[in-house]
């Protein structure tokens, strides 16, 4: 048995998406969530940026003892993946890759769109990954950095936004896609608002839930899960307002928190 946790890294709340549905699926694990609020969006970072920030972050999860580490965040997925996984002791896990696995699946009429961060767009790791399984799929992609904001600030639901969202989305309603990859890990936040712009008949890949599949296969591939039959335990931390990250996520998640603030000096310092 391997009680240590699994950690996810964010650019902030999104992630949550992504740890929510590993909760569903391996709820006795305990689980350490950071968001570093106060540098996002990481979309319009530099890659040197995004990866500093996910070296920081990987040394407070090693700090903590973590046994496997979640990149629950798609821009740090594209630009920090490759890198991370060389330079750490223990397993690493993206979005990118599982979400395109689960595009492929669900298209009909191979023809996909994709929304994410600016920086993940300009990486094309999700036109890459999904040619890679099947090239006769077209890809159409989206760059939505305002919908980060939206999240963060609080502005992810009502009919206030919902015109903001459409006016958003406007350049791929041309597209004729059937199935829409949110790929960045904050849009399932918005799912609702996503939803009514597109129409029902577009299916919205959330690798959120692809991820959790893939986080369970390493977990046992490399026999480190936790078989403890009690519900695990989630440490939750951010660079930034704590107030406001508990808020949203006792909203996504529909339990208490409590969310400890963690300053840049400290990740610095690391």
């Amino acid at each position: 048995m391997d009680t240590r946790s699994i950690g996810f890294m964010d650019s902030g709340v999104g992630g949550l998406t992504v740890m929510r549905e590993a909760q569903k699926e391996i709820p006795n694990e305990n689980m350490i969530y950071f968001g570093d609020e106060l540098r996002l969006p990481y979309g319009e970072k530099t890659i040197e940026e995004i990866q500093k920030y996910s070296i920081q972050i990987s040394k407070f999860f090693l700090k903590h003892n973590i046994k496997l580490m979640v990149i629950a965040c798609n821009t740090a997925t594209a630009r920090s993946l490759e890198m991370l996984k060389k330079e750490l002791p223990i397993p690493v896990i993206g979005v990118i890759e599982p979400g395109s696995k689960l595009a492929v699946s669900s298209t009909k009429d191979k023809r996909i769109g994709v929304i994410a961060t600016n920086s993940t767009i300009k990486s094309g790791s999700y036109e890459k990954n999904i040619n890679k399984i099947d090239n006769a799929v077209e890809v159409f992609s989206l760059g939505c950095p305002e919908f980060v904001t939206m999240v963060e600030s609080e502005n992810y639901s009502g009919y206030e936004n919902q015109s903001k969202v459409n006016t958003i989305l406007a350049p791929m309603m041309g597209n004729k896609i059937d199935t829409l990859v949110l790929g960045c890990t904050h849009f399932p936040i918005m799912k609702n608002l996503i939803q009514n712009a597109l129409g029902s008949k577009v299916l919205l890949v959330d690798p959120g839930i692809a991820v959790s599949k893939s986080i369970k296969n390493v977990l046992y591939s490399n026999d480190i899960q936790n078989n403890s039959n009690n519900v695990g335990m989630t440490s939750f931390f951010t660079t930034g307002n704590a107030s406001s990250f508990k808020r949203i996520a006792e909203d996504w998640l529909n339990y208490k928190v409590e969310v400890a603030n963690v300053s840049i000096k400290e990740l610095e310092a690391l």
